[in-house]
């Protein structure tokens, strides 16, 4: 029996949601062509776009799809129309959210799905994600159908898209996963599909995951994007197909609210954040694991407070190791970690900021979860 589940997530936030890691952008009488890289293929598709954050409905002249090519070409003879309740333009309220009508284009595991939308109205600052690993292609004018745009713009973001499912024949398990920077892959190499969860789907050998991480995202504090106990519903819960999450929190909990003078989580608060995710979980049928808060000592970034926050991730990652309250837990901190500064990332997975995991620690991450 087919069933329709995710073969694709990106989770998104409010252009005011941020503190000077990037900027959302506008559009009017231009296409905004993105790549979108599939954990999950089936034979059929459609796609998720949004308005959640957008301050007036949003119209969508034209929306396209086809299979990628190379940088902002598609493969023209995939090149398929996406109709929304039978029509080729649909209006997103604002706050809104819609799913096109199914297309026949059949993908597979690890494809690259180029969306085109052509916005012909003034859209105001855009619902995106900000850190996506990925580059947008902006040109004039409907060129939605066009098999290259040579003269494009790049972004490096991702605008009203939250997802594509896929029509699938298999049973196989979908996996959110549900984080911060170090599922998103904020530090590995652009447009190289070096995230951790890349790394992870091709260990898999049933079912996939899908990335709902939002760099800067904390787990118990609305900041950039929605706290995890706050989107929890939203990015996993109501994810198609889904049987299990993996859980990555803890550094911005901990540190990234010093740049706005907000003082940083207390092991308690974390304890009692993590515990009440993995029961949601449970509640909900779904198999829960958890990854140890990985090391940030060498963190270049000003403002934070480092060295009076890291006895408090010391705490809660011994908490992490003996906990019950979750399936199982990954250990990323033992597994990046500098042996002689455990503290620290090691400088072969370093990215270079001392925060974020570079392609080789991304792949170092993506080995210590259970497949």
């Amino acid at each position: 029996m087919s069933r329709w589940v995710a073969g694709f997530r990106s989770a998104v936030i409010s252009p005011d949601e941020q503190i000077k890691l990037a900027e959302s952008r506008a559009f009017a009488e231009q296409t905004v062509r993105q790549l979108l890289h599939l954990a999950g293929g089936g034979d059929q598709l459609r796609v998720r776009l949004t308005n959640r954050y957008g301050d007036r409905p949003l119209v969508v002249g034209a929306a396209r799809v086809a299979l990628h090519k190379h940088a902002e070409e598609i493969v023209a003879e995939t090149d398929t129309r996406l109709l929304f309740d039978g029509s080729a333009q649909v209006v997103i309220p604002a706050g809104g959210e819609v799913v096109s009508d199914a297309v026949d284009l059949a993908v597979h595991p690890g494809s690259d799905l180029m969306l085109s939308l052509y916005l012909p109205e003034p859209t105001g600052l855009a619902t995106f994600s900000h850190q996506p690993g990925e580059i947008a292609h902006v040109a004039a004018g409907d060129v939605t159908a066009a098999p290259s745009l040579p003269m494009s713009e790049q972004v490096p973001a991702r605008f009203f898209v939250t997802g594509v499912d896929v029509r699938t024949e298999s049973d196989a398990p979908v996996i959110v996963a549900f984080g911060d920077s170090w599922f998103e892959g904020t530090g590995t190499t652009m447009s190289a599909n070096h995230r951790s969860v890349d790394y992870l789907n091709q260990r898999l050998t049933a079912g996939w995951a899908v990335n709902q991480g939002i760099s800067g995202n904390r787990l118990l504090t609305d900041e950039i994007g929605a706290a995890g106990l706050h989107r929890f519903d939203r990015d996993v819960l109501a994810v198609p197909g889904v049987t299990r999450v993996l859980v990555n929190f803890g550094i911005n909990d901990l540190i990234l609210g010093g740049m706005a003078g907000q003082p940083p989580a207390t092991a308690a608060e974390l304890i009692a954040g993590f515990t009440a995710l993995a029961a949601r979980a449970h509640a909900a049928g779904l198999t829960v694991h958890a990854a140890t808060i990985g090391p940030y000592a060498g963190c270049v970034y000003p403002g934070m407070p480092i060295e009076e926050t890291l006895a408090t991730r010391r705490a809660v990652n011994e908490w992490l190791r003996g906990t019950d309250v979750f399936d199982g837990v990954f250990d990323v901190a033992a597994a990046v970690a500098d042996p002689a500064r455990p503290d620290f990332i090691r400088p072969d997975f370093d990215s270079g900021d001392g925060m974020h995991l570079n392609d080789a620690g991304a792949q170092a991450m993506a080995a210590t979860i259970p497949v």
